[in-house]
C-alpha cells in the first residue's frame, strides 16, 4: 500500500495543479509552437517567444506615435514591475512588440523606453519585418488598422492607427493564459494572476 501511494500521490497532485491553473485562467493557447524574429531595442537580432523562455510575461503590443492607449498600457505595465513582491521581481519578463515597424526602429523604441524611464533588466523592446509583426498580431489575436494620415512640414507621412488595447499574461511553459485591457488595466487583478503562476 505504501508503495502504491508513493507512485500515486505524484501524479494525483500534478493533475489537481494542472486543473486548478486551467480554472484559474481563461485561456491555455501554446504560443511556442512557432518562433518569430525581431530586432531588440539594442539591433540584436532575436527570437520571439524563445526569449521568454521559463519567465512570467507580460506583453503589449504598440505603437510610439499612439498618442493615448499605448503610453498608458506601458505605463500600467511598468508600474506592475514596481508592485512586485522581491521574489518575483526577476521572474518576470515585461515585452512591447511595435506593429508599425515602419516608423518604429530599435532606437525609437530605447528612447520610447528610456523617457518613460524603463530600464532593460526586464524588459524587452522588439521591432521586425512585416511578416513577421502580422504573425505575432494573429497570434495574440491583435488588430491595428490606420486611420487618418497627413503629411508634416518636412513632406514625412504621418498616421494614426486604431488597435487593440491588450495586454497579454504568458505563463513560464509559453502559454497565454489571460487579456487585460491595456489602457485601464486593473493592477491589483494581474498582479495576483503574476503571484498565483509565480507560487
Amino acid at each position: 500500500m505504501k508503495k502504491f501511494t508513493r507512485y500515486i500521490l505524484p501524479i494525483v497532485t500534478i493533475v489537481f495543479v494542472t486543473t486548478a491553473c486551467y480554472k484559474h485562467f481563461p485561456l491555455d493557447q501554446d504560443i511556442t509552437r512557432t518562433q518569430n524574429t525581431f530586432f531588440n531595442q539594442d539591433s540584436t537580432k532575436v527570437e520571439f517567444p524563445a526569449i521568454i523562455k521559463d519567465k512570467i510575461t507580460l506583453l503589449a503590443m504598440v505603437y510610439t506615435h499612439c498618442p493615448d492607449i499605448c503610453p498608458m498600457t506601458t505605463h500600467n505595465m511598468h508600474l506592475l514591475e514596481q508592485k512586485l513582491p522581491k521574489n518575483l521581481k526577476n521572474k518576470v519578463k515585461f515585452v512591447i512588440i511595435s506593429f508599425d515597424p515602419n516608423r518604429d526602429t530599435p532606437s525609437v523604441l530605447k528612447k520610447f523606453a528610456e523617457i518613460r524611464d524603463i530600464t532593460f533588466d526586464n524588459w524587452i523592446f522588439l521591432t521586425g519585418d512585416k511578416q513577421n509583426t502580422k504573425e505575432v498580431m494573429l497570434k495574440f489575436d491583435v488588430k491595428a488598422i490606420p486611420a487618418d494620415s497627413s503629411y508634416n512640414n518636412d513632406g514625412e507621412l504621418s498616421y494614426s492607427i486604431i488597435h487593440t488595447d491588450r495586454i497579454s499574461l504568458i505563463d513560464q511553459e509559453g502559454k497565454l493564459r489571460s487579456n487585460y485591457k491595456g489602457s485601464t488595466a486593473n493592477l491589483d487583478l494581474i498582479l495576483e494572476d503574476i503571484k498565483y503562476l509565480g507560487n
